[in-house]
């Protein structure tokens, strides 16, 4: 429960306490002054002073009547309207203008609102003025959550949060509005002895959005003579509302006194706490600076042992870099050898593969010259038996006719023998037989003349063809010399694999070396950076490096020099373009190359 010093009750309590007529002399005083002297205070000073006072009077009023009345309070009772009207005007009073899409707007809703975040409990209220179908205005939202606020008793509380963000309402009120000033605590502190009042107001059925909130000064401007006159009547009543205030602000005093005291030991049991994490934290402190100055001896000891070692790892890497210059020079000849040495063996082999695919297409010729050769000289041979059959036949048949040739001759002379006077006709008979046995001779060496020149013709052509048979015998025989020979040579390029195999092998060591010299020309990057920072002079010429005079790497011996001892450029074997050396090493390299060619 947040409640107002003592000082503020006790002029509250004095408010309540005054009768009624002094209180309108001084509300009537107070107006004649304003309109007497409207020139002496700030406008916005008088509005919020008015509003005070009024809402002190409302106040009053309400609390006076709803005890006097005894029962619940509902939204038809013309002093709560009225009171609800005044809290309107004075959330009202200097509200900024907010513009829309749709035009100008001024509306209190958009204050309250912030409730809900800086209150969860406000939550519900929010929410069920929000989804109310009958209310439509932003005025009509903030009078319906006014009304629920009240009726749970708890309307000081949420503006007792508003007020303490004045940073938040700075969005919403102008500098001088009633909220953001002193007055907006007098009025909360004001709104706390609502909490005695009984209220069940109905909030569906009113028609909030087109309410009309003029404020009744008829209910507070009364005849001070009827005031007097009632006077002794209600001043059992007003002890009575005074009691039942007193002991209101008693029970929100006892419960802040009881907060208080738990506050208070809570506060002394953290106190004990920080008091011992305090001297914890200060014999941490004492071990953590001993720890520090330990730290501190050791991290300059370990820095005086890492320069050295940087001094020595300095030293072996230039001469490790040296080492690797001499290295990749030796493997670069030795590649260079190595790769003609390749080249002219795949050119051999490429060569040897060719000739070998010639002489492969001449043994085909050869093997099918073969085989028509045989095929001939079976031919020949069978012609030859054919021949010698029929020389064997004519043989037999000139036998035979011999034979028969012979028989005749016989029977003729034994007929001759037999038949003397038959002997002309025998001798004619035996010249007829000379002559056949003549032209039989005749025809026979004919035959025989003419199968001998065959079969001499026949031999020689079986000669020319055992001449021809042994040449391609021999040429075969040569043939296969050749083709053995080819085969060594192919054994022995296949041998020669084993070199390529050696080829890929150095050409996966040389890849090797490109990395570790990639590796290592990074490393002599970053060497020469940090020599960069170091160098100041040109190592060849010795002058100073300046602003006109730039500082150059050299790409082979890693040194610093001016531009004009290092405008050479060759290629290396590191680099794919020509790169920057210096005017020594340039001499160098093109010394090597030569002595190299």
């Amino acid at each position: 429960m947040h409640l107002l010093p003592d000082s503020e009750y006790f002029f509250l309590q004095q408010e309540l306490s005054l009768p009624l007529k002094s209180i309108l002399r001084f509300f009537i005083l107070f107006v004649f002054m304003h309109l007497c002297c409207p020139a002496v205070k700030d406008p916005m000073v008088v509005e919020r002073s008015n509003l005070l006072s009024m809402m002190k009077l409302s106040i009053k009023v309400l609390i006076q009547s709803s005890l006097s009345l005894g029962r619940t309070l509902d939204s038809e009772y013309p002093p709560l309207q009225q009171f609800f009207v005044v809290l309107e005007h004075c959330l009202k009073h200097g509200l900024k203008v907010r513009k829309t899409f749709i035009g100008q707007n001024k509306s209190i809703w958009a204050p309250l609102e912030l409730i809900e975040k800086l209150c969860p409990e406000s939550a519900d209220i929010s929410t069920s003025v929000r989804d109310m179908p009958g209310i439509k205005t932003g005025l009509g939202r903030a009078r319906a959550w006014l009304h629920l606020a009240l009726m749970q008793k708890k309307i000081a509380d949420y503006m007792k949060e508003l007020i303490n963000r004045r940073e938040l309402l700075g969005e919403f009120y102008e500098p001088g509005a009633l909220i953001m000033e002193e007055e907006g605590a007098v009025i909360v502190g004001m709104l706390v002895g609502l909490n005695v009042i009984d209220a069940n107001l109905c909030v569906k059925g009113e028609d909030l959005d087109s309410q009309v909130g003029v404020i009744d000064f008829s209910m507070y401007l009364k005849d001070p003579q009827a005031t007097e006159t009632t006077q002794d009547d209600s001043k059992m009543t007003a002890i009575l509302d005074q009691k039942h205030y007193i002991e209101e602000l008693n029970r929100h005093l006892s419960c802040t006194v009881t907060d208080l005291q738990a506050k208070m030991d809570s506060l002394e049991k953290t106190n004990s706490k920080l008091i011992e994490e305090l001297t914890a934290a200060t014999d941490r402190i004492n071990a953590l600076r001993e720890e520090q100055e330990q730290l501190k001896q050791e991290n300059a000891h370990i820095l005086q042992t890492s320069q050295r070692k940087e001094e020595v790892t300095l030293q072996d890497s230039q001469l490790e870099l040296e080492t690797y210059r001499q290295t990749r020079q030796g493997l670069d000849e030795m590649y260079s050898v190595v790769w003609k040495q390749y080249k002219e063996e795949k050119r051999i082999r490429q060569e040897l593969q060719k000739e070998l695919e010639l002489q492969i297409g001449l043994k085909q010729e050869m093997e099918v010259a073969m085989k028509l050769l045989e095929k001939d000289t079976h031919e020949k041979q069978d012609t030859l038996v054919a021949l010698r059959q029929q020389l064997d036949q004519v043989k037999n048949l000139n036998l035979q006719m011999f034979n028969k040739a012979q028989i005749i001759e016989m029977y003729e002379m034994i007929h001759t023998i037999y038949k003397p006077n038959k002997h002309e006709y025998l001798h004619r008979r035996l010249q007829n037989s000379e002559n056949v046995r003549k032209n039989t001779d005749e025809s026979q060496n004919e035959l025989r003349s003419e199968m001998k020149g065959k079969v001499n013709a026949l031999q020689k052509r079986l000669t020319d063809l055992d001449t021809l048979r042994a040449g391609l015998e021999s040429e075969l025989s040569t043939e296969k010399e050749q083709r053995q020979n080819l085969q060594r040579e192919l054994h022995r390029e296949q041998d020669n694999s084993g070199l390529q195999m050696e080829l890929l092998d150095l050409r996966q060591e040389k890849k090797q070396l490109q990395q570790l010299c990639e590796e290592q020309e990074q490393a002599l990057q970053e060497m020469g950076l940090h020599l960069n920072d170091e160098a100041t002079r040109c190592k060849q010429c010795q002058k100073e490096f300046s602003i006109s005079r730039r500082k150059h790497h050299c790409r082979n011996c890693g040194d610093i020099y001016c531009n004009s001892c290092s405008s050479n450029e060759l290629a290396l074997p590191s680099y794919p373009r020509p790169v920057r050396v210096c005017d020594i090493c340039h001499s160098l390299l093109l010394q090597r190359s030569s002595i190299r060619s």
